[in-house]
């Protein structure tokens, strides 16, 4: 990349601009005010560029960066807002040291139920929505975007979201999926009005009164409800439920981490889809 496209060498801990990336990465309430926030990583800023988000600015540490692919990147995306940075400077700014010395701003982009009802007329029959309710911990909503990223679910819900969709934390556990796929934040009960009045079904995976999920048909359009670990899906969502799945456990243990229930459940759906009548079981 020319070094022409830079805009100026930052060095000084002090600048304005270091401390307003600083404040992004540490301040929720920060990123909501500005509508911004911060991405490190090659993998990550290229599927964030990639799949549409405007870039504010970008900073560089030349000091560290190994892997040049992304300058063409930049370039090709007209992105003009490029600062180069010390590696002091870096280490500032940076969430987690092993970021290939590269980090962006990037301006907030969040779904509408009223873009989701788009977005699902096109594809209504197929529709898989994946529902997370109450999910506090950023490791496991940014794995729960891995696995609907990896099945090509159509939307996901996160409703009564406790963590922000966009806390560095979660970011990097997505590897990036967060930036990929169809996500609402939501109350529960917009979800729940949401999903009947499109004719979804809904799929609580919940211990009590609960079939296995292998003897649900999931292969009409169909929304899987997941809660928080600690509370389980809540009594509005059992309720509206259409069916009550459970996840069998042949240990001593009664819980799966709830990635790892969103994964068994979302594949449930696929294997299901991707079968002959004959062959479903």
């Amino acid at each position: 990349m020319s070094d022409n496209l830079l805009q100026s060498m930052i060095t000084s801990l002090q600048n304005p601009k270091v401390k307003e990336v600083v404040l992004l990465q540490e301040k929720a309430k920060e990123r909501e005010k500005r509508g911004l926030f911060t991405v490190e990583g090659l993998r990550e800023v290229s599927v964030c560029i990639s799949s549409g988000f405007e870039i504010e600015s970008v900073f560089l540490c030349k000091e560290i960066i190994k892997d040049n692919t992304l300058y063409s990147v930049l370039e090709t995306r007209k992105i003009h807002n490029i600062f180069a940075v010390n590696q002091q400077v870096y280490n500032k700014i940076a969430y987690r040291s092993s970021t290939e010395g590269i980090l962006a701003v990037a301006k907030v982009r969040q779904i509408t139920l009223q873009q989701l009802h788009g977005i699902l007329e096109n594809r209504k029959e197929k529709a898989l929505v994946l529902v997370a309710e109450g999910v506090e911990k950023p490791g496991n909503l940014g794995a729960i975007l891995r696995t609907a990223d990896a099945c090509g679910v159509t939307a996901v819900m996160f409703c009564n979201p406790i963590t922000d969709l966009y806390n560095p934390n979660l970011i990097r556990a997505s590897l990036g999926a967060v930036f990929t796929q169809n996500i609402v934040c939501c109350s529960s009960q917009e979800a729940i009005s949401f999903l009947k009045q499109h004719g979804i079904k809904i799929y609580t995976a919940q211990l009590q009164d609960s079939v296995p999920y292998y003897d649900t048909d999931m292969t009409e359009p169909c929304a899987i409800a997941l809660g928080s670990e600690a509370d389980g899906i809540s009594s509005i969502w059992r309720k509206a439920s259409d069916r009550k799945i459970i996840i069998p456990m042949l240990g001593k243990i009664d819980s799966l981490n709830v990635s790892v229930s969103a994964a068994i459940l979302c594949y449930e759906a696929i294997r299901q889809r991707n079968s002959t009548p004959n062959n479903r079981g």
